[in-house]
């Protein structure tokens, strides 16, 4: 469905007619209804009676399951969202009397077309792909605004270390076909649960190493972080709404789907790096003689197994990056003072929980990681549809030259709440969601990773999961203390935004010589989704069966088909 509406909106952008007649405000309008139509499809393919096990398509390339096609209809819900209150940016022409905005519609489809094939890909080739397609839509978005300095570097950042951690992904899947002839994951997990401890299992575990280490640097797990702060906080907040959110659902059900299979096959996750398997390498290689080159080559300390002390290899490296996470995340967190780098040092602690439930791989792991992601994606969505906002409302909706003015430094939220109380309470009940404190959305899905932690065992990093939530608490209390603290001139600055909307007309007029102006509209969407999304985190207690219910039967289907 996608697909094809891409190759319309193409013919139709081409066509003369269409593209003086139509203003790009309609394509991202005809967007947004793909987004809608495209997941009413997706929901209505569960009704087939043969999904709960998958349906493999296109010859193996795609294993559409219940999981896939829910994520899918949430990833474009969401999209669709996104777009329908994506401010509308229109540069007025007063010579010629045209009205248009920022055309971002084709490459919005490109990129949610990539990630809904890499929920659903069960291929190499198709992952590879997928993920391409769904990084390239990236790269272009974070340089939509060409005029902007920061927005290009942002971008030109974004695509050299994205091309980076998409080397080690095709260098890990060629890896795993030189080794072992295959590209279907099918026929990998069947390999893993045959074959025993020698040269093609070592060099698929690499391979497969080496591809959640790139899917680890595309989500900005620690320690492969630095880039996403940087970039979080030179693009526009319009642009990182993308950023954060569209990217890292689709990536983090990949490694759901590579985690839980190769969990059941028990391969990799019972391959073991004995303590004393070097001593015994060592030993190994005193006693080979110059007959035993070819033996000499494969030898290594992954041929031993057993000891108390032994080493999941794809398991600890997904807690050793989430106890990063959370760490970095949080401590780094502490000194910053802009607003975009905070959350992007946030997002990279919520991570740290995403990939704990992970890397624990049990139902009530696997529940918890689903209703965390819907929380994680719900809070961090109206969290910058605020600050888009309130961006907009600040800097009085009248910007030059389209070099959007966002709100860069968390100081300029100070008084906001004696300004726009509406929108300050709203950005607090999300920031304290954020934070984890109850009865909010937040506090309920970091109790549930936590608890199937404990009950899994993992109890060094579950302390450190709960010390690092109080203690990130301090830089989501620090924002909202500056939205609630009164500056001295917010009754002057009151005044002077009634007289800037009043002498509007007349700044306009004056912008008119150079021939340009630009505007900023917010949609009344906008303001309706914000409300909605922050009563769902507010009063989720009140009816929490419905995500609840949903998240169990999804994580019951991985472990019972």
């Amino acid at each position: 469905m996608i697909f094809i509406s891409i190759l319309t909106l193409i013919v139709a952008k081409a066509l003369p007619s269409f593209n003086t007649n139509l203003s790009s405000v309609y394509f991202t309008r005809i967007s947004a209804i793909i987004f809608i139509y495209a997941g009413a499809l997706s929901f209505n393919s569960l009704y087939i009676q043969s999904i709960g096990s998958g349906i493999g398509i296109y010859s193996g390339l795609f294993h559409v399951t219940q999981v896939s096609q829910l994520i899918e209809v949430f990833l474009l819900i969401i999209g669709s969202l996104i777009l329908i209150a994506w401010p509308l940016i229109e540069k007025k022409n007063y010579l010629n009397n045209i009205n248009y905005s920022t055309d971002y519609s084709l490459t919005v489809l490109f990129s949610t077309l990539g990630a809904s094939l890499l929920i659903s890909c069960a291929d190499l080739v198709s992952m590879y792909l997928s993920i391409e397609l769904q990084s390239f839509g990236l790269y272009v978005l974070s340089t939509l605004y060409r005029d902007s300095e920061s927005s290009t570097s942002a971008g030109l950042k974004y695509f050299l270390l994205g091309g980076l951690s998409s080397c080690l992904i095709l260098l890990g899947a060629g890896l795993i076909y030189a080794f072992t002839g295959l590209t279907n994951f099918e026929s990998i997990y069947s390999l893993i649960s045959v074959s025993e401890v020698n040269y093609v299992i070592q060099g698929l575990s690499l391979g497969l190493i080496l591809i959640v280490v790139g899917f680890l640097f595309k989500i900005a797990a620690a320690p492969l972080h630095n880039w996403s702060p940087d970039v979080y906080d030179d693009t526009p907040t319009i642009v990182t709404i993308w950023l954060t959110i569209m990217p890292k659902i689709s990536i983090v059900i990949l490694l759901l789907e590579l985690q839980t299979q190769i969990g059941f096959m028990g391969g990799l996750n019972s391959l073991t790096v004995s303590t004393n398997g070097y001593a015994e390498f060592l030993n190994s290689i005193a006693s080979i003689s110059t007959n035993d080159i070819y033996q000499l080559s494969v030898l290594s300390p992954l041929n031993y197994l057993g000891g108390e002390n032994s080493i999941y290899i794809l398991k600890n490296l997904l807690l050793i990056s989430s106890l990063l996470s959370l760490i970095i995340g949080t401590v780094v967190g502490l000194a910053q003072t802009r607003i975009k780098r905070l959350l992007a040092y946030s997002t990279i602690s919520h991570i740290g929980f995403i990939l704990l439930a992970l890397a624990i791989n049990t139902e009530q792991s696997i529940d918890s990681l689903l209703f965390y992601i819907i929380q994680y994606t719900i809070t961090n969505l109206n969290i910058f549809l605020i600050i888009i906002a309130l961006s907009y409302i600040i800097n009085h909706s009248v910007i030059k030259d389209l070099n959007v003015t966002d709100i860069r430094f968390i100081s300029e939220l100070k008084g906001q709440f004696f300004l726009n109380p509406i929108l300050s309470l709203s950005l607090a009940i999300c920031l304290f969601s954020m934070a984890g404190i109850p009865p909010l959305i937040g506090f309920f899905s970091k109790q549930f990773v936590l608890y199937s932690a404990v009950q899994s065992g993992y109890n060094f990093i579950s302390f450190v999961a709960i010390l690092v939530s109080v203690v990130s608490a301090s830089y989501y209390l620090k924002v909202i203390k500056v939205l609630h603290t009164e500056n001295e001139d917010s009754v002057e600055d009151s005044n002077n935004f009634v007289s800037n909307n009043l002498d509007r007309n007349n700044k306009e007029n004056s912008h008119c010589q150079s021939g340009t102006v630009t505007e900023i509209l917010l949609t009344n969407f906008h303001s309706f989704l914000i409300s909605s999304l922050t009563l769902s985190i507010l009063l989720f207690i009140l009816k929490p069966s419905l995500i609840l219910n949903s998240t169990q039967l999804l994580s019951l289907s991985l472990f019972n088909f």
